[in-house]
């Protein structure tokens, strides 16, 4: 079943006095809302976070994790240590981890059957850069990494897997795809699913927006048919911007 989701990526930001700060005023103006309110700090932040808003209606997340279980993998986390601290989604794919880190959608491939075998659920990222969309192969691009990481997964699986579209082109850019736009993609995104597996398992799926989501645009993103909420970076980092991106989901 679809949900709608607000979800926080605090990248590398926010210590932990600092995302203390932000729990603490988020906990007192936390608006009532259907939608799904999840928050990704810092693996520092982690457990700090998980406890301080463990009785409130929102979950801690991980930005990343990797694909093994455990070894020789100096300053790596792996799933068995996020639930060890009560996390229990992990953030996959986003544009920053492939173009900086070098992953690649058989590393992420990878990383979903680690998140899935241990009991996670996985918000994975997919988008273009740029050049791919003035060239008018963006299409072709999210669809080859929807195929090459997640298209191996049995349908059943698909309950555990958020998508979140993120052009690469818009984040932190200031930059916004039009609503017209970022609907053209998830609707595509949506058929491309139904095509592999089925319209049942399409319509189950939240598909998020990211890329310079803030309150000014929000609405008009989250109110496109196809558009289930945001993966929102810099608008989430000032508790007051975080809840009126909230309100307008």
């Amino acid at each position: 079943m679809r949900k709608n989701i607000i979800a926080a990526n605090w990248k590398m930001y926010k210590n932990l006095a600092e995302a203390n700060d932000f729990f603490t005023f988020l906990i007192e103006k936390l608006p009532k809302t259907k939608a799904e309110i999840l928050i990704a700090p810092s693996f520092t932040s982690l457990w700090h976070a998980f406890e301080t808003t463990r009785e409130y209606p929102v979950e801690i997340i991980a930005q990343n994790m990797h694909q093994e279980e455990q070894g020789a993998f100096t300053g790596e986390i792996s799933a068995a240590m996020l639930k060890s601290v009560g996390i229990q989604r992990v953030i996959l794919g986003h544009s920053e981890r492939r173009e900086y880190f070098g992953e690649t959608d058989a590393t992420l491939k990878a990383k979903v059957e680690t998140a899935l075998k241990n009991d996670m659920k996985i918000i994975f990222c997919i988008g273009e850069k740029l050049e791919q969309r003035k060239a008018n192969t963006h299409f072709e691009l999210v669809q080859h990494q929807l195929q090459n990481a997640l298209f191996q997964l049995d349908k059943n699986d698909w309950q555990h897997i958020v998508l979140a579209y993120e052009p690469v082109w818009a984040i932190g850019t200031g930059e916004t795809a039009s609503p017209e736009q970022a609907q053209e993609m998830h609707q595509f995104i949506r058929k491309t699913i139904a095509n592999y597996y089925d319209l049942e398992t399409a319509n189950g799926i939240s598909i998020l927006y990211g890329g310079s989501v803030k309150p000014t645009n929000a609405q008009a993103l989250f109110s496109q048919p196809d558009i289930d909420g945001g993966l929102v970076g810099g608008a989430s980092l000032d508790v007051d911007s975080f809840i009126e991106l909230i309100k307008a989901i």
